[in-house]
């Protein structure tokens, strides 16, 4: 069975990489807006499935990979922020509380579909406005969910999780390897 990331996703990737799974890519073309839902793990879900009906299958032994992953706070949604004041709003709200990471997962084949989620809870620890106005002059807020990356500058911010640090990176690989290997897809 072969592999397709319906994603451009580079952190994705580089997951997908350092557990040995090879895969191409094959990005869908969606209106993510038409996903309404504000339910956070209901949204994730709907997302990943948009994504991974919208990439074709192509070849019998071909497993679409699609997802997608959003950071709840006090029953707001947070995605990518458009602008540094934005980021600001999202950093700030969650400035010494604990918030969680929804990402929603599809797997699909000609034979199978298999769909979940993983939920990860976030704690920050107390932050001055200088921390988050330093940050939110970088370029790493602007393509993550809720504003910030665990997996570079963005650690300093987080004080404990509760779940899978990958999810909040953007994909919880381990998760993602033992569904694979219903479709006969393993680590090499």
């Amino acid at each position: 069975m072969k592999l397709i990331l319906a994603s451009s996703s580079p952190r994705r990737q580089e997951l997908l990489q350092q557990v040995h799974i090879p895969f191409t890519i094959r990005k869908p073309d969606i209106d993510e807006s038409q996903i309404t839902e504000t339910d956070p793990a209901e949204k994730v879900k709907q997302l990943a499935m948009l994504k991974g009906r919208e990439v074709l299958i192509q070849d019998k032994d071909e497993v679409i990979l699609s997802s997608d992953t959003v950071v709840s706070f006090q029953q707001n949604i947070f995605e990518k922020p458009a602008d540094k004041q934005a980021a600001y709003k999202m950093i700030e709200a969650m400035n010494g509380k604990t918030h969680e990471v929804y990402t929603g997962v599809m797997l699909r084949s000609v034979e199978q579909e298999v769909v979940f989620v993983e939920n990860t809870k976030v704690e920050f620890w107390s932050l001055t406005e200088e921390e988050i106005i330093s940050y939110i002059e970088t370029d790493e807020p602007y393509d993550k969910a809720g504003g910030y990356g665990i997996q570079s500058v963005g650690a300093m911010f987080v004080k404990g999780i509760i779940g899978d640090y990958y999810n909040v990176v953007g994909l919880p690989i381990s998760r993602v390897v033992r569904e694979l290997s219903k479709f006969e897809i393993f680590p090499r």
